[in-house]
């Protein structure tokens, strides 16, 4: 009914109103669900994908995290998340004062194996965990490979001008959008020069980049469902699938097919 908070946030309130200790995350005491609406915690999220695509939602910009990655959320940072079913999530709170990354940012990170086992371990250790004794070390070794893990360029920085946004809003509905960048500028209502400029200062990446982004990112979640790699090319603006292929393999360090397998395999 309209007015009244979800089932899903109740629950989730009602097991966080508090953290019971810095670090927080028991696999069966927090339910590890995809919120799918805007909302925001008082303490840090990291939501880790074993299994799918996860994808987190917030105004400066869009993070897609494919299977052993995982995003950063920080405190009072307004996001959503989506992912498809069939997804395996796993989610970490952490108290905001433990500054394991120097800037308050949203950020997409590798999951190692070391890291991956440091997750599952932690998440069966019991809610009250000793913070003296051996669960507490592994916690500080959790935080230790936190903190080293490397950053991946899977974030889809969204422009802070509203012309820009708009423009920004109906392409990411419609990947395979080929409208030149002059029609674009013209519809924004401002010269191709100046819509070029006000991107790259609030993106930090130009035009083309950003839209070759736009549509690797795109790929991902068709790719998780095991489309054809030729269809999800098609679907996501590529005339060809050697070029899908040569791009996605320069972004994610692996073919589209390679992607799809280490997917299936990831999910049994």
């Amino acid at each position: 009914m309209k007015g009244q908070t979800p089932r899903s946030q109740r629950q989730l309130q009602a097991a966080l109103e508090a953290l019971p200790r810095p670090v927080y995350g028991h696999a069966e005491a927090l339910p590890n669900i995809a919120l799918g609406y805007r909302h925001r915690h008082p303490w840090g999220q990291l939501s880790y994908a074993a299994h799918g695509v996860l994808q987190v939602h917030t105004d400066a910009g869009h993070y897609s995290v494919p299977p052993q990655r995982a995003v950063w959320v920080p405190a009072q940072v307004v996001h959503q998340v989506s992912c498809a079913p069939g997804t395996c999530l796993r989610s970490l709170y952490l108290d905001p004062q433990l500054m394991i990354w120097p800037t308050a940012q949203c950020r997409v990170i590798s999951v190692n194996p070391l890291l991956r086992e440091l997750i599952r371990s932690f998440s069966e250790l019991p809610v009250a965990y000793d913070l003296d004794g051996a669960p507490g070390r592994l916690v500080a070794v959790l935080l230790d490979q936190l903190a080293a893990a490397p950053e991946e360029d899977l974030v889809l920085p969204i422009p802070r001008d509203p012309r820009l946004r708009a423009l920004c809003r109906r392409l990411q509905q419609r990947p395979d959008d080929s409208t030149r960048l002059l029609d674009l500028s013209r519809k924004a209502g401002v010269s191709e020069k100046t819509l070029s400029r006000r991107f790259l200062r609030d993106t930090g990446m130009t035009f083309r980049l950003w839209r070759q982004r736009l549509r690797l990112l795109s790929a991902l979640p068709a790719l998780q469902r095991g489309e054809r790699v030729t269809d999800v090319a098609l679907a996501c603006g590529y005339e060809s699938l050697s070029a899908f292929i040569a791009a996605f393999g320069k972004q994610f360090d692996l073919s589209p097919g390679e992607f799809q397998r280490q997917n299936a395999l990831h999910g049994q």
